[in-house]
């Protein structure tokens, strides 16, 4: 087996340098097979998860490339994430792999949420159209960002907007009161189904939807409030977010996942816990990342300015990226050279044995046959 050396890269950003305690904003962990400088290197970033130990990383460096698990300074406080700050640092990741590690080609991989990210840094160096959210200023290093050269989703979902509204509960009735339900809406009410009826399925959809517009005008109106009384911003919870009819229906969407199963075991548990995407939020987090009108983080915008060659890599038993979610990416995104491939495997292929060996000779191969 190939032996892997893995040099930690810290690194101020664009926006803050490093903090008093000695910690750097931007981190990650760069991967090269030992004592080699690839000329081929991966970089992969997530809005909030820590990527720096990603689990293709050694995969791919056993096979003779690079790869930088990179992290902005939002890892782990996805609260008070801003897509311009963001796309920034992962600026900073792709300059520092071309200008101090001496790669030539660029990967971009957008894996689970960082699909969508890795998605608008990408647009953003092709034609910079992000703005700041509510006012802010604008940020240092938005601009001028080094593009990839080759893209691979990889379990993605579509966009942040997108995801959060797919699974919000829609029963919801008071944002306030995380045990607030109307019965008619509830897909864990065994009344409505599963099967849930074509009548049912449209309701619902609508009213998830409404719930996030709601939510949006509510910041909006709370931005406004909070300024008049010299308060910048404030925190807020989003309840209940783990109630996508897929999740309890299998034939919805069909692919090769269990019933019943959310990325947290039962759903319907999932749904009353205290873990999950979008839970907690600054107001301009929310305008940034989670709202359908005014966040920068829907995909379909910037993938239609991916025109780099583009292969997506779906999982056949992912609970939470479903076969309509893969054909969307895949729709939008404008590049000619594109390729899906379906792979055996759950969301983060830790099933069958050998998935993700199989995912890391499928990206070897498609990258070397553009290379």
């Amino acid at each position: 087996m190939t032996s892997i050396d893995r040099v930690f890269v810290g690194l101020p950003s664009p926006v803050i340098g490093r903090a008093g305690a000695g910690g750097h904003p931007c981190q990650g962990l760069w991967h090269t097979p030992s004592g080699q400088r690839p000329p081929i290197g991966f970089i992969a970033t997530h809005y909030n998860v820590d990527f720096s130990e990603h689990y293709l990383a050694s995969y791919l460096a056993e096979r003779g490339f690079g790869f930088l698990g990179w992290n902005t300074r939002f890892r782990g406080s996805e609260r008070t994430f801003l897509l311009d700050h963001a796309v920034a640092e992962i600026g900073v990741g792709v300059r520092w792999m071309r200008e101090q590690a001496g790669v030539e080609t660029v990967v971009l991989l957008g894996n689970s949420g960082g699909g969508s990210l890795m998605g608008a840094y990408q647009s953003q160096a092709v034609q910079p159209t992000i703005e700041p959210v509510a006012g802010m200023p604008s940020v240092p290093g938005v601009d001028g960002l080094q593009t990839g050269d080759l893209f691979v989703f990889i379990s993605a979902h579509p966009g942040r907007p997108e995801v959060l509204t797919n699974w919000l509960d829609a029963s919801v009735i008071d944002e306030g009161d995380p045990t607030s339900t109307n019965p008619e809406l509830d897909i864990y009410n065994t009344g409505n189904g599963p099967p849930f009826s074509v009548e049912f399925l449209a309701q619902y959809r609508a009213a998830q939807v409404a719930r996030n517009r709601r939510i949006t005008t509510w910041v909006k109106d709370e931005l406004v409030r909070c300024a008049e009384a010299g308060v910048r911003d404030r925190l807020f919870v989003v309840n209940r977010v783990w109630a996508d009819p897929r999740f309890v229906d299998p034939a919805l969407d069909p692919n090769g996942r269990p019933p019943n199963s959310c990325y947290l075991g039962d759903p319907s548990r999932a749904n009353r816990n205290i873990h999950g995407v979008g839970l907690v939020n600054s107001l301009r987090t929310w305008l940034s990342m989670w709202s359908l009108d005014d966040s920068p983080c829907r995909a379909a915008p910037h993938l239609a300015r991916l025109v780099i060659p583009t292969l997506l890599i779906e999982a056949s038993a992912d609970s939470g990226v479903f076969p309509s979610d893969a054909r969307t990416i895949l729709d939008a995104v404008a590049a000619t050279d594109k390729t899906a491939i379906t792979l055996p495997g759950d969301h983060y292929f830790l099933q069958p044995d050998d998935a993700r060996e199989r995912v890391a000779d499928t990206i070897v191969d498609w990258v070397r046959a553009r290379i």
